[in-house]
């Protein structure tokens, strides 16, 4: 089932730094503390105690992070009430959408903008600059860069869309490696002063199909907002599921 892959998925993010506790296996991101690096992924079908919250909450309060949970509901139905009853409170839900890679449609993009997958490290640079600048995290520095790094070496992608006139980076946007065929686009990113222009769904467009060459037989990616999903939708991608984001603050 979809639901089982995009966890596995998720749970495979963590690497060799995952940490567990009771049923969830957690992100850390030690170097930055924003909340899309550290969260928590729960087995599927579990069924946490109040101790196993509780062990939870401490793992992420002994290293000064929000405990979060991000997952599909659909995988694991009884993990929201448990966290409910802990004071956890939803952040959001988001719809899942995926797209094969053979069904990506190509989106109208500003001739003035050029899009090309990145390695190296002067552009992953400028990719940094950009999603950081467009989410509002702070100045780019060295492990937003080896983040970005990571995904590439994991058999990922990492693009950017350039202003030709002007050559600076005004989109970007990355896709995971892939884990038995699934992989998650993010971080997709386009500056106030070029949006509207196709961007988005072009850099979408791209990892998509670039993603065929990795093994990525099905990209998913989470919009924030119903704007974004009718972006994503004009490329190709559809709703099959819901997932939901759940902190304690």
């Amino acid at each position: 089932m979809l639901d089982a892959a995009v966890h596995a998925y998720l749970r495979s993010v963590a690497g060799t730094r995952a940490h567990r506790a009771g049923p969830f296996v957690i992100r850390f991101d030690e170097h930055d503390d924003a909340l899309p690096f550290n969260y928590a992924v729960p087995d599927d079908h579990s069924a946490p105690t109040a101790d196993e919250v509780a062990a939870l909450v401490a793992a992420f309060r002994a290293r000064a992070r929000t405990p979060r949970v991000e997952y599909l509901p659909q995988a694991a139905p009884k993990v929201e009430d448990a966290l409910l009853v802990a004071g956890f409170s939803a952040e959001g839900r988001y719809p899942v959408l995926v797209c094969s890679p053979d069904e990506a449609v190509d989106a109208p993009v500003d001739s003035g903008v050029r899009l090309a997958l990145v390695t190296d490290e002067p552009g992953l640079w400028r990719v940094a600059r950009v999603m950081n600048e467009v989410f509002e995290a702070p100045e780019a520095n060295e492990h937003d860069v080896a983040r970005l790094r990571r995904v590439l070496n994991g058999g990922g992608f990492v693009a950017a869309a350039v202003d030709i006139t002007t050559g600076d980076v005004v989109g970007a946007g990355q896709i995971g490696g892939p884990h038995q065929g699934v992989a998650e686009v993010a971080g997709i990113a386009v500056r106030p002063s070029h949006r509207r222009r196709g961007i988005a769904g072009a850099v979408t467009a791209l990892l998509t199909r670039a993603g065929i060459e990795a093994g990525i037989t099905t990209p998913f990616l989470t919009p924030a907002d119903d704007g974004a999903a009718r972006v994503y939708a004009r490329v190709g991608y559809r709703k099959v599921g819901e997932a939901l984001h759940i902190s304690l603050r």
